[in-house]
């Protein structure tokens, strides 16, 4: 199953409407969809490495727009963000996050917006917690700038042999990112 998705990502990087889609992923990231935006933009930027800096630069300026839309949720349509907040395993939502804001404030989005930890959770609990929109925006700028400008970095210049290790050993590296993504969820849940 891991080696189709990854053989239609690869197709997908290489074509046309990889910009499009690209963008795509990152703003619904931000706000609702569970993908990252890293599932593309890594095929992409191996696939042209030319231009991984210009998918890096697409992706961040999607990903802080979707991430108004999911600050938009959190102010208008605070039962929405909630239901999202459950669906991703946060059924104290707003209560849980307004703690986070209250104690961290900017951290908050500083940190979590540059890990693997779904950007959504910031965006919305943001809006809920009614946080600084201009603080928002251009820490939302840094931090997502800084972790798609440093995977695209990375990819660029180290990325065939990179690209021919994890072809090799596909299933595995699945398995692992599967088990980083769970257990980085359900640390979030404890500690926090």
């Amino acid at each position: 199953m891991f080696r189709k998705i990854y053989e239609w990502t690869m197709r997908l990087a290489g074509s046309r409407h990889a910009p499009a889609s690209l963008a795509a992923v990152s703003f619904a990231e931000s706000s609702f969809f569970p993908i990252p935006p890293d599932v593309m933009l890594a095929p992409m930027v191996l696939a042209r490495r030319e231009k991984a800096f210009v998918y890096a630069a697409i992706c961040t300026a999607a990903s802080v727009a979707g991430g108004l839309l999911g600050y938009a949720i959190g102010v208008w349509l605070e039962p929405l963000g909630l239901v999202i907040l459950r669906l991703f395993g946060h059924p104290e939502g707003q209560a849980e996050f307004q703690k986070w804001f209250d104690q961290w404030g900017l951290a908050v989005i500083l940190i979590k917006g540059a890990t693997p930890i779904p950007y959504k959770l910031v965006t919305i609990t943001a809006g809920l917690a009614r946080f600084d929109l201009f603080t928002f925006i251009w820490a939302s700028v840094l931090t997502r700038g800084v972790r798609f400008f440093a995977v695209a970095a990375i990819l660029k210049y180290f990325g065939p042999a990179m690209l021919q290790e994890f072809e090799r050993r596909l299933n595995l590296y699945s398995i692992l990112l599967l088990a980083l993504l769970v257990g980085g969820i359900v640390l979030l849940k404890f500690v926090f």
